[in-house]
């Protein structure tokens, strides 16, 4: 699964939503959430879900009939998302789409054909839960003959784990592991099976071991053992649910205590200024709703209400951020959806959202904390690295010194006005300097940043006097001279 960018089309002419001009995170808004969804990417006819809303074929074109029709995981997911409709509506029409889109999918995928196992394993999941929802023992049978193809995939290489892919077997990761963990929770409470307990509990074991340390869930093992440590929402999401099914199942303190530590690390360090980071298209679009299942089940089953308040705010920048044209949302929730045709997954990720998290009633701007990590920010051409201490978050961006590397801040503040911007950086090639735009607009041609005579020391460069308007506010970074090492970026009154 790849995070990119899509390329512009030909735009639309989605208006960028004004800050407060509409309520936002009230019940009325998940009604309309998810009505503008359905009227903008289900086809009926088919009972399947289209990949982008403009109804052609674009990039990301892997599902049913050249990819006009999403593939096979993100379909699971929007299955799940007609869930989370019906559970939280009561709705009859939701009921029967939830037996439509399985029909669809049967339609195009008879025999559930997928080497990948994560493919698989969503299906297994979401099947597990339809039959929690329906009592139709056609998903029931569906998830517990899935679960057994995906565990066939399981053995002792790295000590354990499922293969990510059957025929080529080249890693073992999170994305395949943990929902399988969360799949077995589910067949053992409805069948009493202890055997899938004992495998839920093996597998997450495993990925404890070998896939996360003091919270921080990595990505996955290749080769003759090597840990790959990308940081995905989505990965952080899968591990939070899977432990905190088991401490559901279980009764066991440690799972519950595994679980937070995940979710303390991720809304710690995956955000921008608070609000979730922004992770691309294509399938990171979609990465944001399994972090927000993990936490929202942390705090309705498990009495973990000091995420609700970060689940709220999200669900509420994500709705103001929606384009006035169609109501749906795009990748990156501090931000106005782009203009441009928007993928499915991507616009589900805020619908599913809207759907689960508990309604504050609040209304308006979203104001951000005023803390922005550079390596979360929207960059172009410019590396990340986490190799010289003194940080903050998970690291900072470093290797910039061409004109082409740019890095942009996508910001929300309570007030227009004049700002203090403080920018942690060091320079460790002597003296540097960066071009500043504010909302598009030259600040300063040379932002200097005064050299810190090593890279591992740290330094701050104060830019004061600039206007920002109320709410959402673009700042921009270009190359000026020498190197330049970004850690972050301080917004203040």
């Amino acid at each position: 699964m790849s995070a990119v960018f899509i390329q512009p089309v030909q735009p639309a002419h989605a208006a960028v939503p004004e800050a407060g001009r509409h309520p936002a995170h009230v019940p009325a808004d998940a009604d309309a959430a998810m009505s503008a969804f359905v009227a903008t990417f289900w086809d009926p006819a088919k009972k399947y879900f289209y990949t982008n809303s403009d109804w052609q074929i674009h990039e990301h074109a892997h599902g049913p009939e050249n990819g006009l029709y999403t593939d096979f995981w993100w379909e699971a997911q929007l299955w799940e998302l007609v869930m989370d409709a019906y559970e939280r509506t009561g709705n009859g029409t939701y009921r029967r789409m939830i037996d439509d889109v399985y029909a669809g999918f049967v339609a195009y995928y008879p025999t559930f054909e997928n080497d990948f196992n994560d493919d698989l394993g969503w299906w297994a999941l979401a099947s597990a839960r339809a039959y929690e929802i329906t009592r139709n023992t056609t998903y029931l049978d569906r998830s517990r003959s899935l679960f057994d193809r995906i565990w066939a995939e399981q053995d002792s290489t790295y000590g354990g784990g499922i293969w990510w892919q059957n025929n080529t077997r080249n890693q073992k990761n999170v994305a395949t592991n943990a929902p399988a963990v969360l799949t077995a929770t589910k067949l053992y409470a409805a069948t009493g099976d202890a055997s899938y307990l004992t495998r839920a509990r093996s597998l997450f074991d495993w990925i404890k071991e070998n896939l996360q340390e003091s919270g921080h869930v990595y990505d996955h093992l290749e080769g003759s053992g090597t840990l790959v440590k990308w940081d995905f929402t989505y990965n952080f999401g899968t591990y939070i649910s899977a432990a905190a099914a088991l401490y559901k199942a279980t009764g066991t303190a440690s799972y519950l205590a595994d679980a937070r530590a995940a979710a303390d690390w991720a809304t710690a360090n995956l955000t921008n200024g608070g609000t979730l980071l922004h992770e691309g298209v294509n399938d990171g679009g979609g990465f944001k709703a399994r972090l927000i299942r993990g936490l929202n089940t942390l705090v309705t089953e498990h009495g973990q209400r000091q995420y609700l308040p970060f689940l709220q705010r999200n669900a509420t920048q994500a709705w103001q951020h929606r384009r006035t044209s169609d109501g749906l949302v795009g990748p990156d929730w501090s931000a106005p959806a782009p203009s441009t045709y928007l993928q499915s997954l991507t616009a589900a990720a805020a619908v599913s959202t809207l759907q689960i998290v508990q309604p504050d009633g609040n209304s308006g701007l979203q104001p951000e904390n005023g803390v922005y990590e550079a390596e979360n920010a929207r960059s172009s051409g410019i590396g990340s690295e986490s190799s010289q201490p003194g940080f903050s978050g998970r690291g900072y961006l470093a290797g910039w010194n061409n004109s082409g590397q740019t890095l942009t801040f996508h910001v929300n503040v309570a007030s227009a006005g004049a700002h203090q911007l403080r920018f942690r950086y060091a320079a460790g090639a002597g003296d540097a300097t960066r071009r500043v735009l504010v909302n598009g607009a030259q600040v300063t041609a040379g932002q200097p940043f005064a050299s810190t005579g090593g890279w591992g020391t740290w330094n701050t460069a104060v830019l004061s006097g600039v206007n920002l308007a109320r709410g959402y506010n673009t700042i921009q970074l270009e190359m000026g001279s020498n190197f330049l090492n970004l850690d972050r970026l301080d917004i203040t009154r």
